[in-house]
């Protein structure tokens, strides 16, 4: 909670008249002053209130908007940020690249107890801020999660639903996850994706941060670890070609795993009640560790060359700064079409849509995993599928985490700076996305014959 006792607004979303920003206030306002929402005030903040007013034209139209407070708020401007967190429970934070603009906001928010939320996928902004903020965070009782978007919780809760399908004595050894993009029209993805990933190569050497740093406890995972594979791998099973994605999803899920190594019964609420201490033992007893990794997947073999092309292109370019510009000032053409400065027209983003598959290979009873060189008998096969992932899951997930953190408060860890799954993995999030069009579904369960 912030200092003021009652503050004004259950929410404020900062950045709001960014290309994501702006679906995330239209999804926002579903949810205001609706029966059964917690969300009764919220108000949108950035440094150019026309763009903001604008904005609020947009997310409501063809209806007059709302009347909705606009504050300015600049990221250079220590102060304003902090009068902004004072005024209210929760920070939804749209503002990227956060490398470059998301550190004065979560100080901000530790300073004044203020809860925060991103939709961050920057893992060298996500350790920084861990290592920078954590103590503080907890002690002052701010709540700070990134990745409350497509970046990361379809992996997450895709990995803990594929987890919990292995029950009794079965266990999983290792579970990759498959991504795949589709669109009826032209696929076309958030620039600020293509901006962050330009900026994850020029500091690829800042995650030197998580070499330093004491090692955590790592999950005992039963069997052997997997070997490496082969570049390009053809899934026949879900009929995709795919490749590794260096991408923050496995970060995310080992920081959920790690912390769950810690706290095997998953982390206390704030003040929850003895019914949730119940549930959230129970639900963290059925979540078995595996090793976890994230692949690429497309249909055809031409789309996996395209993507080893961009691949390149951000490997070689992105190490230099006149590199970096050329990229930036051209991304269509460096991304082969894929990523452009004005983003997707509304008709491109309601013809896109994802799978994520998680193909899971463990054992049917624990005791074959200690036999050494015993390989895995049993494949559980799980899906999570929903709309396009930057305009619409992003902003379905950001929102239904922000609601969870207005209603349930309680059972939510005091503070510290946490990886979404180990907060909300017991809670009702999993529901709610399914509720709002991100499915959760088992595909199939198979003995492996060797």
């Amino acid at each position: 909670m912030s200092d003021l006792p009652n503050p004004l607004y259950d929410f404020i979303i900062l950045g709001a008249s960014g290309f994501t920003g702006k679906y995330v206030v239209k999804e926002a306002l579903k949810f205001l002053n609706t029966p059964s929402s917690p969300l009764k005030s919220l108000a949108l903040a950035g440094r150019n209130p026309a763009k903001l007013s604008q904005t609020l034209n947009w997310a409501t139209g063809p209806n007059p908007p709302p009347s909705i407070p606009i504050l300015t708020a600049d990221t250079t401007d220590p102060p304003s940020l902090r009068r902004l967190c004072s005024q209210t429970r929760l920070i939804l934070n749209c503002v990227g690249p956060f490398r470059l603009y998301g550190e004065p906001v979560v100080a901000a928010c530790v300073e004044t107890g203020c809860d925060y939320l991103d939709i961050c996928g920057e893992p060298e902004f996500m350790e920084r801020m861990e290592a920078s903020y954590f103590d503080k965070a907890a002690e002052k009782g701010s709540l700070v999660i990134s990745a409350c978007g497509f970046d990361s919780v379809p992996a997450e809760f895709g990995l803990m639903f594929n987890s919990r399908q292995w029950v009794g004595a079965a266990v999983p050894n290792r579970v990759e996850a498959y991504v795949s993009l589709e669109s009826e029209k032209r696929l076309v993805l958030n620039f600020g994706t293509f901006e962050s990933a330009v900026l994850g190569v020029a500091n690829a050497d800042k995650l030197e941060l998580r070499r330093s740093r004491p090692k955590k406890p790592r999950s005992e995972i039963p069997g052997p670890p997997p070997s490496k594979g082969p570049t390009i791998e053809h899934q026949k099973k879900i009929g995709l070609w795919a490749v590794k994605l260096p991408s923050a999803d496995t970060i995310v899920v080992r920081r959920t795993l790690g912390a769950l190594t810690e706290n095997p019964g998953g982390l206390p609420g704030r003040n929850e009640s003895d019914e949730h201490i119940k549930k959230r033992e129970a639900f963290w007893s059925t979540v078995k560790p595996a090793y976890f990794g994230v692949k690429i997947g497309t249909k055809s073999l031409l789309g996996i060359f395209r993507m080893i092309i961009i691949g390149i292109f951000l490997g070689l370019l992105g190490q230099f700064s006149f590199g970096r510009w050329l990229l930036l000032k051209y991304p269509s053409f460096f991304s082969v079409g894929w990523f452009r400065k004005q983003g997707p027209s509304d008709e491109e983003v309601r013809s896109a849509s994802f799978k994520m598959w998680f193909v899971g290979h463990g054992f049917s009873d624990r005791s074959l995993a200690s036999q050494g060189n015993t390989k895995p008998d049993t494949e559980i096969v799980t899906r999570v599928m929903g709309p396009e992932v930057g305009y619409i899951t992003t902003p379905i997930i950001l929102l239904q985490c922000a609601l969870i953190v207005l209603s349930q408060r309680d059972n939510l860890p005091r503070g510290g700076v946490l990886p979404p799954g180990i907060v909300f993995g017991p809670t009702d999030l999993q529901e709610k996305l399914q509720e709002n069009g991100v499915t959760f579904d088992v595909i199939s369960k198979n003995v492996i014959s060797h």
